[in-house]
């Protein structure tokens, strides 16, 4: 039915190659069956852009199974065995904790949340992205501080590996450096838009700024040129970043950047 042309319409969507091409993609029309469809079933995927939501041929990607995959499939393993060993009044307070998280995909209503098993495993892998891995304890979600980054600049070390700077502000008074930035990063040639399935994550360091106001904060990326394939020093930087909380290991919602290094 999703097929039918009183289900579907399409729409031009701007793509981020250097040539500034249009790519017509079919467009899922909410109707009085379906008011809003997402995920994927059988070989179709919908998904959301620009307050629309769109279709397409399911990816089936084959899993390269790469030395970080194995790292993280560990970790996951590990978060899914001590969830398992909690006790049971434990699992329900988890449960009543995720009652007031909102959930990061659709439906975004205040009628949709997360389970307590997701939160903890959330919390779980927050913990070991700031080498911190253990059991977490159920805390209530906090109330993240606004905050927002800006670039300062990059330094090339050895000429191998790339230091990406940027200033941090922190608002509500909340204590900037409970908070750490986990940037989803992803380095490509000049022009060469985002692809999601390339990003890596990289935890921030505090730079040490005496007698400034603002905190500097950078990510430190191996070895940039081979990691990702650049034949120059000059690239694209794509961002996905959001907040790492030190003391809960919750994270909030991520934003986006995209800068030139040049």
């Amino acid at each position: 039915m999703l097929y039918h042309n009183k289900f579907q319409d399409t729409a031009e969507i701007k793509t981020s190659k250097p040539n500034g091409s249009i790519l017509t993609m079919p467009r899922f029309v909410p109707n009085i069956f379906l008011s809003d469809c997402w995920s994927s079933v059988g070989d179709v995927t919908f998904y959301h852009a620009n307050g629309n939501c769109y279709y397409r041929k399911r990816a089936k990607p084959n899993f390269p199974n790469t030395e970080n995959q194995q790292v993280q499939s560990s970790i996951h393993r590990r978060a899914l065995q001590a969830w398992k060993s909690l006790s049971h009044d434990i699992q329900l307070k988890w449960n009543k904790y995720a009652i007031d998280v909102p959930s990061h995909r659709p439906p975004y209503d205040h009628d949709n949340h997360i389970s307590g098993f997701n939160l903890f495993v959330s919390a779980y892998h927050g913990f070991a992205l700031l080498k911190n891995e253990h059991i977490p304890e159920p805390v209530p979600y906090p109330q993240f501080p606004l905050y927002n980054i800006r670039y300062e600049g990059y330094q090339i070390i050895d000429d191998i590996d790339l230091k990406v700077i940027f200033s941090i502000e922190v608002h509500n008074d909340q204590d900037c450096r409970r908070f750490f930035v986990l940037g989803k990063i992803m380095l490509a040639p000049l022009g060469v838009g985002c692809k999601t399935g390339k990003l890596r994550n990289f935890v921030s360091v505090y730079e040490e700024t005496p007698g400034e106001e603002t905190h500097k904060v950078s990510f430190l990326i191996p070895n940039y040129k081979e990691s990702f394939g650049l034949n120059s020093s000059d690239c694209q930087l794509h961002m996905r970043y959001l907040l790492v909380d030190s003391k809960t290991g919750y994270r909030n919602f991520q934003k986006r950047i995209s800068i030139a290094i040049q």
